[in-house]
């Protein structure tokens, strides 16, 4: 009999699966519609959060604090995602559920979304510095973390842990920066 533990982690997966299949864009879907879903999920790739990161450096005062704030929560927070990731180990839903992924997978895990947590990662650092930009980097980065399970390269906890990663790493730092 399987303890209560190990239950509740197999509702949790099944939930997390069933709501995974829900989202993911069918391959058949419009192609607007994919491609406007792959242009949101690069949003929080390595080149496009770290240039957002990074490019204001160069600016003065609150913009440059900001800067500096976002690289340091990427860098540290995707060190964490990393050593996760090898860590669970967890296979992509495209290997599980035997389809297709909308878009090439960075690599062969899936827990947790690098993406999810680089583009809140950015988006919660300058939301420190500049509270009025909160609300529209909160839903872009939101809509990245969504990107990914709609695209079918992750499941929706992976895409939510990477993001509760960013908001811990991104409040330690804002603390000690």
């Amino acid at each position: 009999m399987m303890g209560m533990p190990a239950n509740i982690l197999l509702r949790v997966r099944t939930q997390d699966r069933a709501l995974m299949l829900r989202c993911a864009m069918d391959p058949a879907a419009p192609r607007l519609s994919r491609a406007g879903w792959t242009a949101i999920t690069h949003l929080g790739g390595t080149g496009p959060s770290l240039l957002a990161a990074g490019l204001p450096w160069f600016a003065c005062c609150d913009l440059h604090q900001a800067s500096k704030l976002a690289l340091l929560t990427v860098v540290i927070s995707h060190v964490i995602v990393q050593l996760m990731k090898r860590t669970v180990a967890r296979t992509r839903p495209a290997k599980v559920e035997r389809f297709v992924s909308l878009v090439s997978e960075p690599d062969c895990f899936s827990f947790p979304s690098g993406h999810a947590t680089a583009s809140m990662s950015v988006a919660l650092a300058y939301g420190v510095f500049f509270p009025g930009w909160s609300v529209p980097l909160l839903l872009a980065a939101l809509l990245v973390g969504f990107s990914r399970v709609r695209l079918r390269v992750h499941y929706p906890s992976d895409a939510l842990v990477g993001q509760l990663i960013a908001a811990l790493t991104t409040s330690v730092l804002a603390v000690l920066v």
